[in-house]
């Protein structure tokens, strides 16, 4: 049994140092695209300031940026609406029914 807790552990622990790694493989992931938007938006700029006003082309993209992140935040605010209040609201149903099916049980075995 020992040497079966044992095995267990070790392959946890194995299996452990990979998930590591894989969720810092992601997060490295996350912040190289975080660049490359930010590199794809910065010529995006430059693309735009070939046929306006270098100016006119950075406010161009801000204003879409600003469009974007603001029905990120609406679509966000809906989603946390949807959350609250933090109760399991069809657990407790479900709690509350297996409690009074047990009570009518009880109830009826009292009867017999």
């Amino acid at each position: 049994m020992r040497d079966e807790l044992e095995q267990a552990k070790a392959e946890l622990a194995d299996k452990g140092r990979h998930a590591g790694m894989g969720i810092g493989l992601f997060g490295g992931a996350a912040v190289t695209v975080h660049y490359a938007v930010g590199a794809l938006l910065f010529a995006a700029g430059l693309g735009l300031a070939e046929v306006m006003p270098g100016w006119a082309a950075a406010l161009i993209v801000a204003a879409v940026l600003l469009i974007i992140a603001g029905i990120e935040a609406l679509v966000g605010r809906s989603q946390l609406k949807r959350s609250t209040p933090l109760i399991p609201d069809r657990t407790i149903d479900s709690v509350r029914a297996d409690i009074e099916t047990v009570k009518a049980a009880v109830e009826e075995r009292k009867r017999r």
